[in-house]
């Protein structure tokens, strides 16, 4: 049978049919990871980024698709995880741009839609790097556009999409030599894939079942103030209503009051606090702890109409929760500066907030936080001006994505280490302006060095070094150096290859693994090979990486 349109529903059915086949092989997209360590978490972040799209369609089903695809936009914006995550949320952020005034769609206007994804996701990307995901999605997109330029039929038009996607998937081994050496495809451009499969079966009108070997729980968030319940008295919640609503624009009160985002989230602000503003060209979604939540309905009602109103009140919720009272301090003014940080590893948090970060976000290697995530954790800092510290190349991009929906000022800092991240955290100046901070902070990612070691998940061979699974590696500055079985050879050789006579200073930040021991023959090495050299050492906490060296 030909399928000519596709409308809402058949949409959503895609969508949920590609989330779950995508959650299914979420650990084989994992497997794909080029470095061999044991955070490749590609399958992961794309796997919880669309689960959250996929449950704000099941919120908002409804035979319009272009209503479809901006819930499928929003959900993946705000619970997009990684790399990977944010430029899936781009993919489909463009997706939705391109069908938000259609009721239904032809196979040309599916093929440009998706062909507009990919240009929101290119610049999206600062540097893109064929041989990835965008790769994959280009090259889909192009034959989209090829094939229904003849043909009317979605279904074949998505066969050609999905047939390409595969095709290109295997070519990115030619575009991104990284890959070829090591004998795999795009983890990205993988999980794409498993997502158009499911796409497909959708339209087929088949039915991906859901595994069992994988646990959702890990995907469900306790709901958004549950966490700080057990610090604070019922009587000290100065805000006490949670309020969640949207506002679809009406033509004769916008000509009224034209809506500029700024303002209208300036404007919500003097309501209360933890406010979240999303808007685009037909609604904007408003997340608020109000006092007064009445009058922030009022306010936002001169815009158009209200929808999907939930409002709770936070202090009964408090009191069936807690069932005793915890003083908490009172409120406080907001700051000029606030600094909110991504550690993995207690004492690396305790050690961020003793050189002055206000909030430290707990993710790295192993579990990239959302930007819903990095959101929460930048209002709750309560700042006029927030610098944010990535601390892994994976996370940068949800932070900056972060930034963008923020109701006060963001500056990422581009750092991919913690060693990055601490250097640049001591550079700090609150006398200083934010602009000179920026420039100081950022500087100082390269005055440090970052050494890892942690330890192989395969078999695989990378820039010539012969990696054995189980065996420790020493990563310098992002480049594995060493592999060997033995612990303190593969300490020895990273810490000489990374040192130099220019060096001052290393310190050492030992993980939940190495022993007091180790980390006491690691410093006697290092004072008996560089004499001049001082050695500072603290407890990180951290797991899978046995040991962090920070050289300056």
């Amino acid at each position: 049978m030909v399928m000519t349109t596709l409308d809402g529903k058949r949409f959503a059915q895609m969508v949920l049919q590609g989330a779950t086949h995508l959650a299914n092989n979420a650990k084989t997209v994992d497997a794909l990871n080029v470095f061999p360590v044991p955070d490749g978490d590609t399958g992961t972040n794309m796997n919880l980024s669309m689960t959250s799209g996929a449950k704000e369609v099941k919120n908002h089903v409804s035979d319009h698709i272009g209503k479809v695809a901006s819930a499928l936009a929003k959900g993946l914006l705000m619970g997009a995880r990684g790399n990977s995550g944010v430029i899936l949320s781009q993919l489909f952020r463009g997706f939705a741009k391109a069908v938000e005034q259609k009721s239904e769609i032809n196979s040309k206007e599916f093929a440009a839609a998706l062909e507009a994804g990919v240009q929101t996701a290119y610049k999206a990307v600062m540097k893109p790097v064929e041989g990835t995901i965008l790769t994959v999605a280009k090259d889909a997109a192009k034959r989209a556009v090829t094939v229904a330029k003849k043909e009317t039929d979605i279904v074949t038009v998505m066969t050609e999409v999905l047939k390409e996607a595969k095709a290109s998937l295997k070519r990115t081994p030619d575009l991104l030599p990284v890959l070829k050496e090591v004998g795999v495809v795009d983890s990205g451009g993988q999980g794409l894939v498993f997502v158009y499969e499911g796409f497909l079966a959708a339209l087929k009108g088949e039915t991906i079942a859901e595994s069992e070997t994988l646990s959702m729980e890990q995907l469900v968030r306790t709901e958004h103030h549950r966490n700080v319940q057990s610090h604070l008295s019922a009587d000290d919640i100065e805000f006490g209503y949670c309020t969640e609503f949207m506002v679809k624009f009406e033509q004769e009160k916008v000509a009224k009051h034209p809506f500029q985002e700024e303002t209208f989230r300036q404007d919500l602000s003097r309501f209360g606090d933890s406010l979240l503003v999303i808007a685009d060209d037909e609604l904007v979604k408003v997340h608020i702890h109000a006092e007064q939540p009445g009058e922030v309905l009022t306010y936002a009602q001169r815009y158009g109409s209200l929808i999907n109103i939930k409002i709770e009140n936070m202090r009964e919720q408090h009191a069936n929760i807690v069932h005793e009272n915890v003083p908490q301090p009172k409120k406080q003014e907001r700051l000029p500066y606030g600094i909110v940080t991504v550690a993995m590893g207690d004492g690396i948090a305790e050690l961020f907030k003793s050189i002055g970060a206000h909030a430290v976000i707990e993710g790295g290697q192993t579990m990239n936080p959302s930007t819903e995530d990095i959101v929460k954790a930048i209002e709750e800092v309560n700042a006029e001006t927030v610098f944010v510290l990535p601390n892994n190349k994976n996370i940068i991009l949800a932070a900056q994505q972060a930034a963008s929906v923020a109701s006060c000022d963001v500056v990422v800092i581009p750092s991919k280490t913690v060693p990055q991240g601490m250097t640049a955290l001591l550079s700090f100046n609150p006398s200083a302006t934010k602009e000179e901070n920026e420039e100081a902070m950022t500087e100082a990612l390269h005055r440090v060095k970052t050494g890892q070691v942690t330890f192989a998940v395969r078999d695989t061979n990378i820039d010539g070094v012969e990696i054995t699974k189980d065996d420790y590696m020493g990563i310098a500055d992002g480049k594995i150096v060493v592999s060997h079985k033995e612990l303190m050879h593969v300490v020895e050789t990273l810490l000489s290859h990374i040192i130099s006579e220019e060096d001052e200073i290393v310190t050492i930040l030992s993980g939940e693994d190495a022993t007091d021991e180790q980390t006491a023959h690691v410093v006697q090495w290092i004072e008996k090979q560089f004499p001049d050299v001082e050695v500072e050492t603290h407890h990180g906490g951290q797991p899978l990486y046995p040991f962090i060296f920070a050289i300056e």
